[in-house]
């Protein structure tokens, strides 16, 4: 009996150990937990950041460079956001001519599935952005590093590519491309 009653109180023990094990693990959880949220919200700041830079560095060349293929952007707007029954449309970059609007996609890496998304966006242009209804809606990307076969890619797909050339921007599609009208 007495044997049981100590093998009872030495198992009581070691269950009041590991529950106490237990709960400083979950603080250590809850701490790494705190931590990983706090980086992650370090790292939207930061990539916000380096999305507003990156589109700082298109966005000045953006009426030089569409003027130079014969449309003639006259006014630029930067991260323009619409809504249209609960959906939201962003645009990196909305260039303005009387005849022309042109949205460009601006990514620090331009890849496939950019140039895959941005068409989608072309499309709905009119429904949410009706007042320029009017115009031939035309389609570019830029990145400051272009994933290998993209610039191709969009090309086939009738969207002008903005890469950047020394220190500036350039649209890297030759003189013969004809963009697709939305």
């Amino acid at each position: 009996m007495r044997e049981t009653a100590i093998r009872f109180q030495e198992t009581d023990r070691k269950f009041q150990d590991t529950d106490r094990q237990f709960k400083e693990t979950d603080k250590k959880f809850q701490k790494t937990e705190n931590e990983i949220r706090r980086v992650s919200e370090n790292v939207d700041k930061l990539t916000g950041k380096w999305g507003r830079f990156v589109e700082g560095l298109v966005a000045p060349g953006v009426i030089r460079l569409f003027r130079e293929r014969d449309i003639g952007i006259k006014t630029v707007f930067q991260r323009v956001r619409t809504r249209l029954d609960g959906d939201t449309m962003e645009i990196d970059i909305l260039g303005v001519s009387q005849e022309h609007v042109v949205l460009v996609e601006v990514k620090s890496t331009l890849g496939v599935d950019d140039v895959r998304d941005h068409p989608e966006r072309l499309d709905k242009f009119r429904q949410f952005l009706p007042e320029y209804a009017d115009r031939k809606v035309i389609g570019a990307v830029a990145g400051i590093v272009i994933e290998e076969n993209v610039g191709r890619f969009a090309y086939r797909r009738g969207l002008f590519v903005i890469g950047q050339s020394g220190d500036a921007v350039e649209i890297l599609n030759d003189t013969k491309f004809s963009p697709r009208i939305w």
